[in-house]
């Protein structure tokens, strides 16, 4: 029973420190993941230095969810309304939303990743 007693009171503040290093180690990675703002306006900056084209239409839901996954900096991604701009989605070939076209004329169709899109441009991803 000695042993048992012992054995607890060692593993109890050995435990508790694993539980605070873990704690740090998550918080650490979890900030370092959060999109924050200066980093998603570079990365959206690079997408069109790079020539990448989001097309997609108000209406559409999975544009809306790729514009919020930008925040404010999708401000900076080359966007073009096919609702306002018909005829350039015509032309691009656009058959549905959201669409993203590259410069070496490849395209993806759906929402993307910022790994897909960082990726597809050699910028790098958030």
């Amino acid at each position: 029973m000695r042993l048992i007693n012992s054995m607890k009171s060692i593993i109890k503040p050995a435990g508790l420190r694993l539980m605070l290093i873990l704690l740090l180690i998550c918080t650490v990675f979890l900030s370092s993941c959060s999109n924050n703002p200066e980093v998603l306006n570079e990365f959206a900056s690079c997408l069109a230095e790079k020539g990448a084209k989001m097309y997609g239409a108000s209406w559409c839901g999975h544009c809306q969810s790729q514009k919020e996954m930008f925040g404010e900096a999708f401000a900076k991604v080359n966007y073009i309304e096919c609702t306002l701009d018909e005829q350039a989605c015509i032309s691009a070939g656009i058959q549905g939303y959201p669409t993203w076209k590259f410069a070496d004329g490849s395209s993806a169709a759906g929402a993307q990743s910022f790994t897909a899109l960082a990726e597809k441009t050699g910028c790098s991803s958030p």
